[in-house]
Order: C-alpha cells, then sequence, then structure tokens
C-alpha cells in the first residue's frame, strides 16, 4: 500500500499542530463556535446530536494491521469501545471529546492516517472496489489510479472551497462494485481496440435530495489524462455551480441543467488548454505508483484443497460461511474472505475495539497484514490460503465476525439515523433491528438470496436507499417516524433507481413490509432469479398489491 513520503508527513503534522492551535483558542473563547466550523468541517469533525463525531480517512478502503490497531486503540481510549464503517470506505466515532480531537489525529498520524477532506465543500475521500488487486473479473488494479488521483486532489487550491462536496470513484473491473455511476465524477476502466488502456467517464451521478444516475460524458478516456480531465470538469462545476442554495449546489444539477452535451462543450474547450502540460501523465507516473501496490508473497498452489469438502462435511456453520462470506481469488490456492459486521443485535458497520484487534492480528497471521473496508459497510481479508480458511473461521467466530450472511436480507447497509444524526428524521438502526428479527432463520436468508437492502434515516441517502433492491427512507410526518420504502435499484453497472411503492409505511410494519415484499418475489421468481431480476420482469404492482393489502387490513 502507499507509503508517506516527506512531504506527505510534513503535511499531515502540520495540519494536527494548526488544528491543535484552532481547537486551543476555540476553548479558550478567542475563537467561536462558527469560526471554528468552516476549521473542523476540514478536519472531518461534525457536531451532531450528543456529541461531535469525527470521520478519518480510509483512501480506497485500504488498511494494513497497524493502522486497524491504531482505530481500535482510539475507539478504546477516546470514544466508547467502538467505531462505525461507512458506506464510503471511511470509519466513524460518535462520542470524541473537542479536546481530545488534535491527540487523536496524532495518533492517526503515526500510522499515516488522517481525517482531512471527510467532511465540506471540497473532494472527498477516493472509493473503489473492495476486491482491487485480487478480483477474478479484474482488467487493471484502481488503486494505484486512486492514488494518483488522491495526491491530487488533496488540499488542492481551487477545488478546496467547492459549491458543494465532490466524490469520485475509480473500478478497474468489469463489474462494478464502486457504484461509479452515482458519483460526481465516476471512472470505469475500459481498453481501446488497440488494447490501450484507458476510462469511461461519468459525471453529475448521485443520490440525496435529488437522485441521478451518472451520464457518460467521454466513451474513452486515456489514463494519461484523467488528471488533467477531472480538473477540467471541477474547474466548469466550480465556476458555474450554484452557490445560493446548497439544495442545488451539487455538479448534478448543473449537469441536469446545462444538459450533457452543453456541459461536455464546456469541459472539453477547458480541457483544450492545458491537456498537454504538466497534468499529462506518463508511463514512469504508473510505474512509480505501482510499486507502492505490489503483489502479494503467494505461495505456489492448486485450487481446491481437499480439505475444505471434508471440512463443508463436517460443520454446516463454517459449510454457510465458505459459501456466503468468502470468494473467488485470481490467485490458485486463495480465497477473498468477507468479514461481516452485521452481527444480530449489532448496528451494522460497527466493530468494537476488541474485534478491530482481532481483525489486524488475523490479517497479519493470515492474510499480508491488509485489510479492506466495503461500500456495504463490512471488511475484506483479501489474501487468505484456502488451506487456512477453517482457523480463519474459528478466529472470526470467536470474535463475533462470521455472521454467514453476506449479500443476505440482513446484510443491510444502514446510516446511523436519528441515533445520532441532526440532520435525521428517523431511526435507522432500529428498523435494521427489526428486519434482522422478521428473518432470523438463516436458512430461509440462503434461499431468499441476493437482497441488498440499504437504508438512510432522511433524504441526505448516506445509506443509499435509492440504490437498494429494497430501499427504505425514513420521513418525519407530524413528529412520528414513517418509512417509504422502493423496490429495484441498483449501483452495478445496470445502474438505476429503485421504484417508489407508495405511502409510507408505519414504524412498527416495516419488517412485516420486507416480508411481503419478498414472499412476492418468491412466489413470482423463475428459475434462479434474484429479486432484481423478477421485479424487472413483473413490475412493481405486484409487490405494492401485497404490501398495501396488508397495510389497510
Amino acid at each position: 500500500m502507499y507509503q508517506y513520503d516527506a512531504i506527505d508527513k510534513t503535511i499531515v503534522s502540520e495540519r494536527v499542530s494548526q488544528f491543535r492551535d484552532q481547537v486551543r483558542r476555540h476553548l479558550a473563547g478567542e475563537l467561536s463556535a462558527a469560526e471554528l466550523q468552516p476549521l473542523r468541517l476540514r478536519n472531518g469533525l461534525y457536531m451532531q446530536i450528543h456529541a461531535h463525531m469525527l470521520r478519518v480517512s480510509i483512501p480506497y478502503g485500504l488498511l494494513n494491521s497497524a493502522q486497524m490497531r491504531t482505530l481500535a486503540h482510539i475507539a478504546r481510549k477516546y470514544d466508547r469501545g467502538y467505531g462505525h464503517f461507512t458506506t464510503r470506505q471511511n470509519i466513524q466515532y460518535n462520542w470524541p471529546e473537542l479536546a481530545d480531537v488534535p491527540d487523536i489525529l496524532e495518533d492517526l498520524s503515526e500510522v499515516e492516517m488522517h481525517a482531512m477532506q471527510t467532511s465540506g465543500n471540497c473532494i472527498r475521500n477516493i472509493s473503489s472496489d473492495q476486491y482491487a488487486g485480487v478480483a477474478t473479473d479484474e482488467i487493471i488494479d484502481p488503486r494505484p489510479y486512486c492514488e494518483i488521483i488522491r495526491q491530487w486532489s488533496t488540499l488542492h487550491p481551487e477545488f478546496y472551497w467547492l459549491p458543494r462536496k465532490f466524490k469520485i470513484a475509480v473500478t478497474g473491473a468489469t463489474t462494478d462494485r464502486a457504484a461509479v455511476q452515482f458519483h460526481d465524477i465516476g471512472l470505469e476502466v475500459v481498453k481501446s481496440a488497440a488494447g490501450e488502456i484507458g476510462f469511461k467517464v461519468y459525471v453529475g451521478g448521485g443520490l440525496g435530495r435529488t437522485p441521478v444516475v451518472g451520464k457518460v460524458i467521454k466513451e474513452f478516456l486515456p489514463r494519461d489524462d484523467i488528471l488533467s480531465y477531472c480538473e477540467s470538469i471541477l474547474r466548469v462545476y466550480n465556476l458555474h455551480g450554484r452557490r445560493d442554495n446548497k439544495y442545488k449546489a451539487r455538479i448534478k444539477i448543473l449537469v441536469n441543467a446545462m444538459g450533457i452535451d452543453a456541459f461536455r462543450e464546456q469541459v472539453e474547450a477547458d480541457w483544450a488548454h492545458f491537456k498537454d502540460g504538466e497534468l499529462k501523465l506518463h508511463d514512469t507516473d504508473f510505474e512509480t505508483m505501482k510499486a507502492f501496490f505490489p503483489q502479494p508473497a503467494y505461495e505456489d498452489l492448486e485450487d481446491g484443497d481437499v480439505r475444505i469438502d471434508q471440512w463443508l462435511q463436517l460443520d454446516t456453520k463454517f459449510a454457510d460461511w465458505y459459501h456466503n462470506n468468502t470468494v473467488e481469488h485470481r490467485q490458485p490456492g486463495y480465497r477473498i474472505v468477507n468479514v461481516s459486521l452485521k452481527e444480530h443485535g449489532v448496528a451494522p458497520g460497527d466493530a468494537t475495539d476488541e474485534q478491530m484487534d482481532a481483525i489486524a492480528d488475523i490479517a497479519e497471521d493470515y492474510s499480508f497484514g491488509e485489510i479492506r473496508v466495503t461500500h456495504e459497510q463490512n471488511l475484506v481479508l483479501s489474501d487468505v490460503r484456502q488451506q487456512d480458511l477453517l482457523e480463519v473461521w474459528k478466529a472470526l467466530d470467536a470474535a463475533r465476525l462470521a455472521t454467514a450472511n453476506i449479500g443476505s436480507v440482513n446484510d443491510m447497509i444502514c446510516c446511523p439515523g436519528l441515533d445520532f444524526c441532526s440532520l435525521a428524521n428517523a431511526t435507522s438502526i432500529p428498523i435494521a433491528k427489526q428486519i434482522n428479527e422478521t428473518f432470523n432463520d438463516f436458512q430461509e436468508l440462503y434461499d431468499i438470496g441476493e437482497v441488498k437492502i440499504k437504508m438512510s434515516g432522511c433524504m441526505n441517502a448516506c445509506g443509499h436507499h435509492h440504490v437498494g433492491h429494497i430501499g427504505i427512507l425514513g420521513v418525519d410526518k407530524k413528529g412520528e417516524e414513517w418509512y417509504q420504502l422502493t423496490v429495484g435499484g441498483d449501483a452495478s453497472n445496470a445502474a438505476e433507481l429503485g421504484t417508489r411503492m407508495g405511502p409510507a409505511i408505519a414504524k412498527d410494519n416495516v419488517g412485516k413490509a420486507v416480508r411481503d415484499i419478498l414472499d412476492v418475489y418468491r412466489d413470482s421468481r423463475e428459475g434462479e432469479e434474484r429479486l432484481l431480476d423478477t421485479f424487472r420482469r413483473v413490475g412493481i404492482e405486484p409487490f405494492k398489491e401485497r404490501v398495501y393489502a396488508e397495510e389497510n387490513s
């Protein structure tokens, strides 16, 4: 993984020192709360309902074991013993004291981490595929490209005060696991007829109050031009994006208002002036960055360790975990392991300090000391030998991290909601608990198959509800919590926004409504159809009829 050089270390350490002085002045009454606000936001610090919340950057979701242990230490010393992994592949702490935040940032800096640009109207954490470098369908490893973009975008003086926050995602595989079409800029790897590596560029995607599928602004952008072209997109946005209304300030609003053709014309005109300038990348730039992401020292192994068949027959819990939580690896003899942060009774995405320490230990012992954070609020051990899977499962199970539910109904995305967030209209965590209790038979989960439930406590859509196979949005009705349901959303290559079911559902009935949706699916599915496939074939009406017949009975 990328290692800081002297410049990186200086920037991060000086930033800690600056913020320490800013907090000191605020606590001494020399800096008002209003004056501190933009400064703390640029350091990832929000004010929520009960306390501050600190969001720590995990670039493209990649951690080493030392960094994970530091995250555990922060949870233990400065918070309430846990952290919350987010859909942007970051981690949040919900209870830090303001006076302690400079110390937290200093601890982070010692393991090459920071919280810069995890909030505010700037370019946020660059996200990518959690299986980068190990996926069987990968064309290129996207991480070097992510790191190039991250270095360009961090503290970029022209784009530090944008009209609104700005998000970029990169995928290097044929399967999009990074939701690139729902980012302000999405980069999807493609190859030209001559075999040249480049990117299809999407612009103006996003969720929130105005969900939009990104539009293709360029079918093929040579990889040498990714920085200059992104810069031109941002320059046009920075010039024309609205600043009078934060709800109309995202680039998706500008692209829709101008039209993609007119927006493209302005970007291309701007780009023509400097596309061959200092932002032009060269083979040496890519080779230098690729050197930070070498292939691990894999052993020369064959697929199909005979012991796995024996383990599968002897232990059904291991078998369920193997089939649901592990994925084929591009290297023979290895397997990708998904670590579920969705144990029943636990807020989705939460991990205790003890669990983070355990994951660090397991990663060191069995996966070259590397951990990934996923968009689904889980973790990944990317390089586990097949012969070690039983021991890895035992270690994860001992830490309550082996729930065999990846991709199932109970593998929900869930924002913190009204339990923590000052922007939320309704709770999310209790609804996740309600759904877990409704579907507590794991064999039923496996029969249902892949279902992506995504839930948000407000229209800001931190839980990506618009693109859930089943989406759940909390709304406020005269001081009461109600929930709007959608069906058929998809954040993958065939990107699609979910279709609204109808009126919001009472809080106590959400779990039952989800069951009604899934009962219709099981009654209607043909062959190996997923819920998404059945919905696309039969439409919304059968689901709506069942849910509202029950709701009104």
